[in-house]
């Protein structure tokens, strides 16, 4: 009796660290940022969707290398998930420039002077890019990802992302 008790109680504490370490997505839904024509946009507006947010930027690499996968993850969930790019970018020309060139289809926007601060209170304390939240529609920051995004990584958050 004393082991499946030992057991569960390990699980539960190792649940509630889990929990703890996820950041808050109020910061996200709290930010106005500009989107490609430099008009602002109130976040606030995505809340309730299950959501993928990439933060990246126009000189970063790997930022380029997972562009294809996030555009095929969010055509095959077209209408129930959505995919948000923000970039760390100043000025919203380039950025527009940038997107186009990518074929980014989903939201984009430039994060200006509130990038890095917006991705550190996200959980990015490092500032590191690229950095992927993957929201579900209660707001819960339910996984994320430090680094690339590849479709295995899209692949195992979308049950989480889809769930009532």
């Amino acid at each position: 009796m004393k082991k499946p008790l030992a057991a569960l109680a390990l699980a539960f504490f190792s649940a509630l660290a889990t929990a703890q370490e996820m950041p808050s997505s109020a910061p996200l839904f709290a930010a106005t940022l500009n989107d490609l024509d430099d008009k602002p946009v109130a976040l606030e507006r995505y809340k309730g969707k299950p959501l993928v947010v990439n933060f990246w930027a126009r000189w970063c690499g790997p930022c380029r290398a997972e562009i294809p996968e996030l555009i095929k993850f969010r055509n095959a969930h077209k209408g129930k998930i959505e995919v948000l790019g923000i970039g760390i970018e100043d000025k919203a020309e380039p950025a527009k420039e940038f997107a186009k060139a990518y074929d980014m289809d989903y939201p984009v926007f430039v994060a200006k002077e509130q990038g890095i601060p917006l991705m550190q209170a996200l959980g990015n304390t490092k500032a590191g890019l690229p950095y992927t939240l993957f929201i579900d529609r209660n707001g819960h920051v339910v996984q994320r990802k430090m680094g690339i995004v590849k479709k295995p990584d899209l692949d195992a958050a979308q049950e989480a992302l889809l769930k009532k």
